[in-house]
């Protein structure tokens, strides 16, 4: 079932204003004229832009994660503190992070280039093969030694996460390794037709890194999406889409985001922050809203859902939203795919992929 799409904008008056005006500015040295974008051309409907999705390469960058998980039971308290025992039963591992994004396209048909940082552990072995079962390769990520592959382990029992471990660094990649991430993601940019940024705060997303990203899509007219991490707004300066959830547009704009109504007035105040950049901001129950330079803000409701699990619910409507946009969706029909993406991914426990015919089922397409 889909969602519904309401229209209107209820921001504080003076940032009505200020969004007006930074719409309107004369292209200048430092506020250049947008570059023209290689995308599909516009399709009629939804079944029309997922026929698109298979064969589309995607350039995906960021910070990529292992997501272990140990299931198992929890049927007493510890005698030594007040913690759940849990009997371990099994163990899985999946992609996380950009890694999950990546996933996420590929089951989505796409063919994804995943460019991030890995140690040279075991972690990394796993992480691998994990990448392997999704259809992902990993040839593009760049091992540095002395750096522990981010790991997060979630111990699960009776379908509710009891504690997470995690083990990363998160300092800056060395000189070196930014050097070759520059080199792989120079070549990827001639064979893609979009970028995918995923940010986790991990350190492999430096300001300098983020900027050559920005004007090397933009010289050679590829859209970026991003999904942002931290308050410094303008690493992201450049980018086609942004898309933060609450907590996320909060600390970018220093303002609350607790409702609807808030996300209302901090959307148009980080679109001002950020001229020429597409704002969406998902709101967990309460959908979407996206921000999209004159044109006037678009809310899209989703009917309601079972939640089992959020992890990675983000990389998900990224994923979906990307390929969308680039295979010809207009906004609306993006958020569209971005929302049933996600209600399938929340509806499952763990790190999730949604393919193609789950898409297509939800959608009633098949």
């Amino acid at each position: 079932m889909r969602g519904r799409l309401s229209t209107g904008c209820q921001p504080a008056a003076d940032w009505q204003s200020d969004h007006c005006r930074a719409r309107s500015q004369v292209p200048t040295h430092d506020n250049p004229a947008p570059h023209r974008h290689v995308t599909l051309g516009p399709v009629p409907d939804l079944s029309a832009v997922l026929r698109r999705f298979p064969g589309q390469r995607i350039l995906t960058i960021g910070d990529v994660i292992l997501d272990r998980y140990w299931w198992g039971d929890a049927s007493r308290l510890s005698p030594e503190a007040p913690v759940p025992v849990v009997r371990k039963q099994s163990a899985t591992v999946r992609p996380g992070g950009a890694a999950n994004t990546a996933a996420n396209l590929a089951a989505l048909g796409a063919t994804p280039l995943l460019v991030g940082v890995m140690g040279n552990d075991r972690a990394a072995a796993e992480l691998q093969e994990a990448l392997k079962e999704c259809g992902v390769p990993a040839d593009s990520l760049i091992s540095q030694d002395a750096r522990p592959t981010t790991t997060k382990t979630r111990i699960i029992a009776s379908h509710q996460q009891i504690v997470r471990v995690d083990e990363e660094e998160v300092a800056p990649i060395s000189r070196q390794t930014e050097e070759r991430a520059l080199e792989v993601i120079s070549e990827g940019l001639e064979r893609c037709s979009a970028v995918v940024v995923s940010d986790y705060a991990k350190g492999f997303l430096t300001p300098s890194l983020l900027h050559f990203v920005t004007a090397a899509a933009g010289r050679a007219g590829k859209r970026v999406f991003v999904d942002p991490k931290g308050a410094d707004y303008s690493r992201y300066q450049g980018c086609f889409l942004m898309k933060p959830n609450r907590l996320e547009l909060s600390i970018l704009t220093s303002l609350p985001v607790r409702n609807h109504e808030e996300t209302l007035a901090a959307g148009i105040r980080l679109s001002v922050l950020m001229p020429g950049t597409t704002i969406l901001v998902t709101e967990g129950a309460d959908g979407m809203t996206l921000f999209a330079g004159n044109a006037p803000v678009e809310h899209l409701a989703p009917a309601p859902r079972q939640v089992y699990d959020v992890t990675g619910a983000g990389d998900t409507v990224l994923a979906a939203l990307s390929l969308a946009i680039s295979a010809g969706a207009s906004y609306r029909d993006a958020m569209e795919l971005a929302t049933e993406a996600a209600a399938i991914a929340i509806g499952t426990m763990g790190t999730a992929t949604v393919t193609l015919p789950q898409l297509e089922s939800a959608l009633h397409l098949s």
